[in-house]
């Protein structure tokens, strides 16, 4: 056992663990590394990727975590939960409760607000996606 300012580390197992007493969440370093500080380049990419799923079918948080994870963008449940919170906040997202056997599974779907931002949001990208590829 190693103490960090995060709680003790088992440096004996692969699966090696912080506990953050600030978060109260444990993470694992082999599944979240620490990040690039241009990462936070990102996180408009983000939550379009998020906003483009819940326009074509309902989303749900671990669903999405795992989209995202094919494409390369490693994000753990205590960012995707607060960025969904906000989308639903800022209308472009609704949720609503749906039972997966015993437990419920919170599901969003895009509102006719966010299908109008997502489409906005699509030409800028297509422009800024002309002028990166022209400066190469």
């Amino acid at each position: 056992m190693v103490a960090t300012n995060y709680g003790k580390i088992d440096s004996r197992h692969s699966d090696v663990r912080e506990f953050d007493f600030r978060n109260r969440m444990a993470t694992t370093k082999v599944d979240y590394p620490k990040l690039p500080d241009d990462q936070d380049l990102y996180s408009g990419l983000i939550r379009l990727h998020v906003l483009h799923h819940a326009v074509e079918e309902p989303i749900f948080g671990l669903g999405m975590i795992e989209e995202l994870a094919r494409h390369g963008y490693r994000i753990s449940p205590g960012t995707l939960y607060p960025l969904l919170h906000s989308l639903q906040k800022k209308g472009y997202l609704r949720s609503s409760e749906q039972l997966n056997g015993k437990s419920r599974r919170k599901i969003y779907r895009a509102t006719p607000l966010g299908r109008k931002a997502l489409g906005a949001a699509k030409n800028k990208v297509r422009e800024l996606f002309h002028e990166l590829m022209e400066s190469d």
